[in-house]
């Protein structure tokens, strides 16, 4: 995984196309354009690297036509741009797992690996590249085409049971892939759900599992990973920290995330640590439960709105957050771990998983009570597993809370005589001006 920026820009006076990467591994020349393919395919695996098979394909068939065809054909975290003379073409993965940033000005047409290589072309409005599609870029800006996207449709009758059955395979499946090649693998493991049946799944592949769990110091959920790892009977690393090491490590998140958004900062914090100490700890890889969230009701605010306003309501939300799952969450984390040069992968974040999640019945995942333990179907899972109680029924709690990162971010704040939104607005402001 590049570690480096890539950009590629059109002038849009005299039509050339340039690609600049620094990664010279995931970049090939062919005779009439320059390929930058950055990321990881899992399906079909073959022994070749993904800008091997994107070349290939591209020497066999028009440029348009074979970038479409690995678009569909192709299961993997990536994005590619293919720079020709006059013409830009660029895709991005179905979920959004591998960042891509776009934009244009009056002069030039670009995209990038992140947002600051096009702020520093004077492109102010540097946009999420939209998963699943193709862009077309030429003098007179983008044209995308969606090629491989999420489409909102009817719920389908299916049993529990069956539904489980389903999933275990697809979750198997999805790690084995994702484990695939390697000898050992580390875990962002907080003891709850997702990470305990992440973990659990990279165990079965035969691998080498190594836990790492970060938080502030004193808080409850410590203990609970510390003895969910026993369970699993795989080894765990505790990482504490103080507030004093919140509030130093806050501006290279932000810096990171680039985005002065208080949210995404505070989950930010513990998965710069982990992601540190994974580094740290020789490890290349790191598994993560990112999406499990969105694809099967963990928030409580899926309960609160089904209540309030109905099946048809929330599964509309839950769709649109599936939809903009790459913006909220997958961006941000990726990024960390690339700084660190650490390979991010996510089981959930497969295509079949969000697209069997997606028909799934809004009764599989939440019940329509306000003490519902949601996530239901994947629960079931991990019991059909084998995973103890303590695991499958524990309640969800987000990272910043459970780790204490959201009190200690109110508590920095206090101290500057702000709140934590303008506490981080500051921060990136700053990083703004500097650069």
């Amino acid at each position: 995984m590049s570690t480096k920026t890539t950009i590629a820009v059109l002038d849009k006076q005299s039509g050339n196309a340039k690609l600049s990467s620094h990664d010279r591994q995931h970049r090939v020349r062919l005779a009439d354009a320059t390929v930058f393919f950055d990321g990881r395919i899992y399906s079909p695996a073959l022994g070749a690297s993904g800008v091997e098979i994107i070349a290939k394909k591209l020497q066999q068939a028009d440029h348009l036509e074979a970038s479409e065809t690995f678009l569909k054909e192709v299961e993997g975290d990536f994005s590619f741009i293919i720079a020709e003379p006059e013409r830009i073409t660029a895709g991005r993965d179905p979920v959004g797992v591998q960042p891509l940033y776009y934009g244009e000005n009056r002069t030039v047409a670009a995209l990038a690996s992140n947002r600051k290589a096009l702020w520093k072309l004077g492109i102010a409005e540097a946009q999420s590249f939209p998963p699943g599609h193709l862009a077309f870029v030429s003098r007179e800006g983008f044209r995308f085409k969606p090629v491989k996207t999420l489409v909102y449709s009817e719920p389908k009758p299916v049993t529990m049971e069956k539904a489980a059955e389903t999933l275990q395979e697809m979750l198997e499946q999805s790690v084995r892939r994702r484990v695939l090649g390697t000898k050992e693998v580390a875990v962002a493991f907080s003891g709850g759900l997702d990470s305990s049946v992440v973990a659990f799944l990279a165990k079965k592949c035969r691998v080498n599992v190594q836990l790492i769990h970060v938080s502030l110091e004193n808080q409850p959920e410590t203990e609970a990973a510390m003895e969910a790892a026993e369970k699993l009977d795989l080894p765990l690393q505790v990482h504490l920290f103080k507030e004093s090491d919140v509030e130093a490590v806050l501006p290279k998140v932000v810096d990171l995330i680039e985005a002065p958004d208080p949210i995404k900062a505070s989950i930010g914090v513990p998965f710069y640590w982990t992601a540190e100490k994974t580094a740290e700890a020789g490890f290349k890889v790191l598994l993560a439960g990112q999406g499990a969230d969105e694809l099967f009701g963990g928030y409580q605010r899926y309960v609160n709105e089904y209540l309030s306003h109905g099946t048809e309501k929330v599964r509309k939300t839950m769709f649109d957050d599936v939809v903009r799952l790459h913006e909220s969450n997958i961006e941000r984390d990726m990024k960390i771990c690339s700084f660190h040069d650490v390979e991010l992968r996510l089981p959930f974040g497969s295509y079949q998983i969000a697209e069997f999640a997606m028909a799934l019945p809004v009764e599989l995942k939440i019940e329509k009570r306000a003490d519902t333990l949601r996530k239901l179907v994947l629960r079931k899972v991990a019991e059909n597993m084998g995973l103890p109680a303590s695991i499958t029924a524990k309640p969800k709690k987000a990272v910043q809370y459970s780790t204490g990162i959201n009190n200690a971010l109110k508590k920095i704040a206090k101290k500057q005589k702000t709140t934590v939104a303008d506490y981080v607005n500051k921060l990136f402001l700053g990083q703004m001006t500097e650069k």
